[in-house]
């Protein structure tokens, strides 16, 4: 994307290194999941099913199931100390609900057309089995403590992104060394030059 471009709306991120973190993406710039469409793309392109899978019985009450649970995870994130944090408490009772609601798909291995092995999923996906799928990401998450360590917000202007920082040296700074890391060096850049023209 070139810089001072605008952010095609049903563009969506898979760099957050989670798939609970990638949900939470999904808030910025703007609303990603604000129709099927892109929910299915989600669920496409997070690796919740295998690519391919038909999600055309995936209708508006999985939007609503999705951004529930992406509310949570932000909660239970982004929130610095909670203790006695009442939405805190409640966003974790919620997602360890949606954890224990229902079993994952179930993945399979089957001959693909060259002969190959490939996963499939042994039925259609339903919204519970997946939503328990990123709840369980999130629980590992938030019960790891090395992980959790790894949790980092965005240093770039307006970003609110999540990420787990896997660099060397724990020192990454920013989402996207392409998008806001840019954008800062290029601040940078352009502070330098005002100062050497003043």
């Amino acid at each position: 994307m070139a810089l001072g471009t605008a952010t095609v709306p049903y563009e969506l991120r898979f760099d957050a290194g989670r798939i609970c973190l990638d949900l939470l993406a999904t808030t910025h710039p703007a609303e990603r999941l604000d129709a099927v469409g892109p929910l299915r793309a989600w669920i496409g392109g997070s690796g919740l099913v295998p690519p391919g899978t038909p999600l055309g019985h995936a209708d508006v009450s999985w939007l609503a199931g999705f951004r529930e649970l992406r509310g949570c995870i932000g909660r239970l994130v982004r929130t610095a100390n909670p203790a006695h944090s009442p939405p805190y408490e409640r966003a974790l009772v919620r997602l360890n609900e949606v954890a224990a609601r229902a079993a994952p798909p179930v993945p399979r291995a089957v001959r693909g057309e060259d002969g190959t092995l490939v996963r499939e999923l042994a039925q259609a996906p339903g919204c519970a089995g997946l939503l328990a799928l990123v709840a369980r990401d999130a629980v590992e998450l938030l019960t790891d403590p090395v992980a959790r360590a790894a949790v980092r917000e965005c240093e770039g202007d307006n970003c609110p992104i999540v990420y787990l920082d896997t660099s060397r040296g724990r020192r990454r700074r920013w989402c996207s060394s392409e998008v806001c890391g840019n954008r800062e060096r290029v601040a940078r850049h352009r502070r330098r030059a005002a100062l050497a023209q003043a």
